[in-house]
């Protein structure tokens, strides 16, 4: 069975990537609610709430499969964050599913389409997803999307509550490392908007790298440099702040 428990010689930097990409903005009024697929049903769970709060009127649900997730989600994780907000109350009247998206640039370009085939325009949305995952999400979206005016929002939990949810702290700390790297690859490879890396970030993101969470990164992408005992680029946008 795989352990939840955050080893304490890791939590300062879990802790600093999980901050980092946590984007904290304000909930308030879109026009649609664009949940996005993985392994955290949590993500349809929250969409559900802002829902019923009534922050906005429609939820697309975008993904396919991973190979992390296709066993949990068989008929495909849109089809399943529907079921699942469809038995919180949500309407189907309410949802959309987009079912074809294999990672996030896929998610936000099919989103994108969907609503465009359907007639409903929109000029505002809140892109739901894993908490680490916002900050990736929303350079994506506006780089493919810019006039979109874009919030993000994840089910508020602190990172311990997160990972017992998940139930394997491994698989959450791999994947907080690959969601990081991919804030400077993706825009090496036109996919999303540079941001800032702070200083803290990146030395936090080096060490749990060289201490072997690597699963989820993606291959050296025209680096600068190699980081310190590894093969991994340092960042375009990096600077200390």
């Amino acid at each position: 069975m795989p352990a939840t428990t955050l080893p304490e010689e890791l939590r300062a930097d879990v802790e600093t990537l999980w901050r980092y990409n946590q984007m904290d903005h304000p909930v308030r009024p879109v026009d649609v609610g664009i949940g996005l697929g993985g392994h955290d049903p949590g993500v349809a769970t929250y969409a559900a709430h802002l829902y019923h709060r009534g922050v906005f009127p429609l939820i697309v649900f975008t993904g396919a499969n991973a190979p992390t997730t296709v066993e949990r989600f068989p008929r495909g994780e849109a089809v399943h964050f529907r079921e699942h907000a469809h038995g919180l109350g949500v309407p189907d009247s309410a949802i959309l599913v987009e079912p074809a998206a294999r990672h996030t640039p896929d998610n936000i370009g099919f989103t994108r389409a969907l609503l465009a085939d359907r007639g409903i325009a929109i000029a505002s949305a809140m892109l739901i997803s894993r908490p680490y995952q916002q900050r990736r999400s929303y350079a994506i979206c506006r780089k493919q999307w810019p006039e979109l005016d874009v919030i993000c929002g994840s089910q508020p939990m602190p990172l311990q509550e997160y990972i017992d949810s998940i139930g394997d702290v491994d698989r959450v700390i791999t994947m907080l490392v690959g969601d990081t790297q991919r804030i400077w690859v993706y825009p090496q490879q036109g996919r999303a908007i540079e941001q800032d890396v702070p200083t803290d970030v990146m030395a936090a993101y080096t060490r749990l790298v060289d201490a072997g969470f690597t699963g989820r990164l993606l291959p050296a992408q025209q680096p600068d440099a190699p980081l310190a005992g590894s093969s991994w680029p340092i960042p375009t946008a990096f600077r200390g702040t």
